[in-house]
């Protein structure tokens, strides 16, 4: 990972106490485990309030940790930024997976989630979790692999993926167009209120 390359002039203007570079790796991995594209490293830098050679060494030590130990997933370079991905190799597996996925039916949560992305599309995923108090990530994985909904861009004010409901979920739900999904305020009591979070409080 090059350092060398980041714009000096976005480098975080005040950083913490160099910490563990075992602790350091570890805070970066969890934040790559949530991202919804990839992150520079500058924005890691900011994250953690290091230096971006101290965010640049951690990152090819978790390179390197992945390679060595044939992890099921590596650390790749895509997009002037970096993301955590499953591993080549292991794409039959997690293909048999999802097919396994779209053979059973929907959970609650998945219902749930399906439900706030058609009423509030296109959203993002913190918006949904913030409707919903609960992480959604998972969730959103596999209404991706069914063919619900669908990534159509990303949001503006937070850089992160926008998701909408795809023909699929119309032809599912015996549906001609979206104007015909009944009142979802039984179900979810707050939703109006969802505008009045500030960016923010998501």
């Amino acid at each position: 990972m090059n350092a060398d390359t980041v714009d000096e002039e976005t480098l975080p203007t005040v950083a913490a106490a160099p910490v563990d570079a075992g602790r350091l790796a570890a805070a970066l991995e969890a934040i790559l485990f949530v991202v919804e594209a990839p992150v520079t490293v500058t924005a890691l830098a900011a994250a953690v309030q290091q230096t971006t050679d101290a965010v640049a060494d951690a990152l090819d030590a978790l390179r390197t940790g992945y390679d060595e130990r044939g992890a099921g997933i590596d650390l790749r370079e895509v997009g002037g930024g970096v993301r955590i991905y499953t591993r080549a190799e292991h794409a039959d597996a997690v293909e048999q997976f999802l097919q396994e996925g779209q053979r059973s039916r929907l959970t609650q949560a998945a219902l749930e989630t399906l439900a706030v992305i058609a009423y509030r599309q296109p959203v993002t995923r913190s918006r949904v979790s913030a409707i919903r108090g609960v992480n959604v990530d998972g969730v959103v994985r596999t209404l991706l692999a069914r063919g619900l909904i669908v990534e159509v861009g990303t949001d503006p004010e937070t850089g992160g993926g926008l998701f909408r409901t795809t023909e699929l979920f119309l032809e599912k739900m015996g549906l001609n167009s979206l104007e015909e999904l009944p009142s979802l305020a039984p179900l979810l009591p707050d939703i109006e209120g969802l505008d009045a979070i500030a960016p923010d409080d998501l």
